[in-house]
């Protein structure tokens, strides 16, 4: 059954302007979706901040990466990285070492358990966002990706509290 975010919301008075509708709107999604997938990762107990910096060292391979470049390149950003390598470190996910030649550097790796791990979410995860949002067709996806990709661009050139 679609309706509009207002209607979605209660909300009885109408937005300020259509900019207003649609971030209220695209956070409401952004919610809706993360809160889909942290259910379907709690079956394999891990958090989507936890997966998140999983894939991300799983792409950097055996090389793994700086720990301030793993929180660089979060979906989500996370103020403290230390804590949740830690977590991952724990279960036996990832593993830490200090840099041979400059050792204020900490470089992470995913470890054969944590790309076991992705391995085994990784047909799930495939599946949950076919359902999600593969249905939209193709054209209709790239053309997303081209609007959040503006989207993403303005607010990186605009500053917090300013009106440009």
């Amino acid at each position: 059954m679609a309706h509009d975010i207002k209607t979605e919301l209660k909300q009885t008075r109408p937005f300020r302007n259509l900019a207003e509708e649609a971030f209220v709107a695209l956070m409401r999604t952004a919610d809706q979706l993360q809160w889909k997938g942290a259910e379907l990762m709690k079956q394999f107990e891990i958090s989507p901040t936890q997966y998140n910096a999983l894939r991300i060292l799983r792409g950097s391979g055996a090389a793994g990466l700086p720990c301030s470049e793993i929180g660089e390149r979060m979906v989500t950003r996370d103020s403290d990285i230390t804590r949740l390598l830690d977590r991952l470190e724990k279960r036996g996910l990832t593993e830490r070492c200090r840099d041979s030649k400059d050792r204020r550097v900490i470089t992470a790796h995913i470890t054969p358990a944590g790309l076991d791990l992705l391995k085994k979410m990784d047909k799930p995860l495939d599946e949950f966002h076919r359902e999600l949002l593969g249905r939209m067709g193709e054209p209709r996806l790239r053309s997303l990706l081209r609007l959040l990709e503006k989207a993403r661009e303005t607010a990186a050139r605009q500053e917090p509290g300013t009106t440009r």
